[in-house]
């Protein structure tokens, strides 16, 4: 998932964005409204965490705005004031879920994972190629009935590419969805990581490389768990 966290409190917003790249989220950060509002514009986002109280836009404008662009993505909104009325305005300006200050950290990641969930057309419970089995709730993968050990990232490219059903993704597209905006766009790190994938996965490979375009799983689709 793709993540964005609006919060001025700078070392606040860095331990989110720490945290939730540990459950394998590529995550980018806004220190006030403007920058948030312009990163949102140019990016889309899966989840966006929204302080209300911000510096330049305010979270409610960049909230109505976010809701106006008719995108996916989905709010919420992370903020002092965690009174009934304070959340019940929250959500009336369109955001999808309210988490007042200070949270647990587990609670604000499952949080997010439900809404990444409404975020997306709903993913089936397995994704299939061949004999590759990828489970996206358990994060696991299987080949022939035994599992393969993926990093986070290794596993992101997978997710993706099995996802898209055949359909070629560029390496710019999962250089966005996987890694998130300190990624240099010029670098090697999908190639490297799709190599690396490649082995894993052992043979037949699954992965093809189409030339001046990207990557595709061919005959990648879903199955009911």
């Amino acid at each position: 998932m793709r993540i964005l966290v609006v919060e001025d409190e700078e070392p606040l917003a860095d331990a989110i964005a720490r945290g939730l790249r540990r459950e394998g989220m590529a995550v980018d950060i806004a220190l006030n409204g403007d920058d948030g509002h312009e990163k949102a514009s140019i990016t889309r986002y899966d989840v966006i965490l929204l302080d209300r109280d911000l510096p330049g836009m305010s979270g409610d404008e960049l909230c109505k705005e976010i809701v106006a662009s008719g995108e996916l993505t989905r709010v919420l909104m992370l903020t002092a004031s965690g009174t009934v009325s304070d959340r019940v305005e929250g959500l009336s300006l369109g955001a999808d879920d309210y988490l007042a200050k200070p949270f647990a950290f587990p609670e604000l990641v499952a949080r997010v994972r439900a809404l990444g969930r409404r975020a997306t057309p709903a993913a089936p419970p397995l994704l299939t190629a061949g004999d590759v089995e990828l489970d996206p709730a358990r994060r696991t993968v299987r080949r022939a009935e035994g599992p393969v050990e993926l990093t986070r990232k290794e596993f992101g490219v997978l997710e993706v590419l099995m996802a898209a059903k055949g359909a070629v993704v560029s390496s710019e597209e999962l250089l966005e969805r996987v890694w998130d905006e300190n990624a240099d766009p010029f670098t090697t790190t999908v190639r490297v990581t799709v190599m690396t994938l490649r082995k894993k996965l052992g043979e037949p490979g699954i992965i093809e490389t189409v030339v001046g375009s990207g990557y595709r799983v061919p005959d990648a689709g879903a199955m009911k768990g």
